[in-house]
């Protein structure tokens, strides 16, 4: 792979995200590609992480300054990893949900901590609903369990993540609604064909 090949990569990446407003997702990409040459993951997936990267951290920027400051992301072939802290499960939810809402995520991996604290039995509860879902997931044959995330707060299921159909939006939801300690359940849940950033 030569430099000029990657250089001119880099020049039309920038290009495309400048033009289409994304100015902050071309920051790193020159780096991905110069950098991509030498790693196994390749020069296409290295910059295709960077652009979701880049993406994630203007979408943070657009919503919540406590987001872009107090989350570090990594971006590994398509699977988010987020770590931190922040004072709320709401804005925990909302940092899952906009990750998902990037073309080209395969899979969100939500470590952030939480400064605040709440009950240690319903922090139980929330728990093992959150276990029991992941394994009724994991087991029903027609759901690609790492294509969504569980966070329960207070017995309130959150789902997000990237359905193939509508059966299989319904059929994770239908999981989350038979949980023994499921008060509610919201569904981010979008379809692989809706229109992704």
């Amino acid at each position: 792979m030569t430099r000029s090949f990657i250089f001119s990569t880099f020049l039309l990446i920038s290009s495309a995200l400048a033009l289409s407003g994304c100015v902050n997702a071309a920051i790193g990409i020159g780096t991905a590609a110069v950098a991509a040459s030498t790693t196994e993951k390749g020069l296409s997936t290295s910059v295709s992480d960077s652009v979701i990267q880049a993406k994630l951290s203007d979408s943070f920027i657009q919503t919540s300054q406590s987001l872009f400051l107090n989350v570090e992301t990594a971006v590994n072939n398509g699977s988010v990893l987020l770590t931190g802290k922040l004072k709320t499960q709401e804005e925990k939810i909302t940092a899952t949900r906009l990750s998902w809402e990037i073309r080209g995520v395969r899979e969100v991996i939500n470590e952030i901590q939480l400064s605040g604290t709440s009950s240690l039995k319903s922090s139980a509860k929330d728990l093992a609903a959150s276990a029991q879902l992941r394994a009724a997931l994991i087991r029903d044959p027609e759901i690609s369990s790492l294509n969504f995330s569980i966070d329960v707060v207070n017995g309130i299921v959150y789902l997000s993540g990237v359905a193939e159909n509508e059966q299989e939006r319904e059929r994770v939801v239908a999981h989350a609604q038979e949980l023994r300690f499921a008060k509610q359940v919201v569904s981010y849940i979008i379809l692989a064909y809706d229109r992704r950033k």
